[in-house]
């Protein structure tokens, strides 16, 4: 989520040959889906696949791993890409990660049908599965930079959200309340797990098998397709990790 930094940090999955950012970089296609239809998106050794800004990104014990302080801090992303040229448009999928926080302070958060708003600094704007160490923001869904009209929190924990083709959106409660699901979150040092379904219009959240929120999104500005992407949000100090980062495409509506 945006909050007052200028600057992003996003991981971003891209055509890389299991080699650094700094050596050259070759197209490869997509890895091939398992026979169970899932896809690994990070191989828990290495960022190949991945592009982000140099020195905020790594893989520490088999995960992806953010760091920055507040005196090097950049608001970016690291993105999954499979061609900076031609970046790979994820548009009806399953998608599972976990994530931990390692420092009890910061804000990130993955993006979805993400777009390349600003290649240079591998920002990535648009619908974002959003979590933060306090536990404030964990499981919303948020408009990253504006790409999706300009929104905000576009979905609110607890909450079932429809935008309509005006623009405007109604609210109604989940079953479980936004003080029942925040108690389900795991605190900073232990692994969370989460499932993100972005099924035609609709985007389902869930964390730890709890439905976090769901969206229905039929506004002119929804997001259809685009990257994904693992984001650093500037203007803290905080180190996080996520792993076992997988997706399953869905059939196409």
């Amino acid at each position: 989520m945006k909050t007052s930094s200028p600057w992003i940090a996003v991981l971003a999955l891209c055509a890389l040959s299991n080699v650094g950012f700094a050596e050259e970089k070759t197209k490869t296609a997509i890895p091939a889906a398992g026979a169970d239809g899932w896809i690994s998106l990070f191989n828990g050794k290495d960022l190949a696949g991945w592009e982000g800004l140099e020195g905020y990104w790594s893989v520490v014990d088999g995960a992806i791993q953010c760091s920055e302080t507040m005196e090097n801090s950049k608001q970016t992303n690291l993105i999954l890409l499979y061609s900076k040229d031609n970046p790979e448009k994820f548009a009806n999928f399953e998608i599972r990660y976990s994530f931990k926080w390692v420092t009890p302070g910061g804000n990130s958060g993955v993006q979805i049908r993400g777009k390349i708003d600003n290649p240079e600094m591998f920002h990535v704007g648009g619908y974002q599965a959003d979590i933060d160490a306090g536990n404030s923001y964990t499981g919303i869904i948020y408009d990253e930079g504006g790409v999706a009209g300009g929104r905000g929190i576009m979905s609110n924990r607890g909450e079932k959200t429809v935008w309509d083709a005006e623009n405007k959106r109604t609210n109604t409660p989940l079953e479980k309340s936004n003080a029942e699901i925040a108690a389900k979150i795991k605190p900073v040092g232990e692994w969370n797990e989460v499932v993100v379904i972005a099924d035609g219009n609709h985007i389902t959240y869930s964390i730890n098998g709890q439905v976090t929120t769901e969206m229905t999104d039929n506004s002119p500005k929804a997001c259809k397709n685009g990257v994904i992407g693992i984001q650093m949000h500037g203007g803290h100090t905080m180190t996080l990790q996520f792993k076992d980062i997988k997706i399953k495409m869905l059939d196409k509506k």
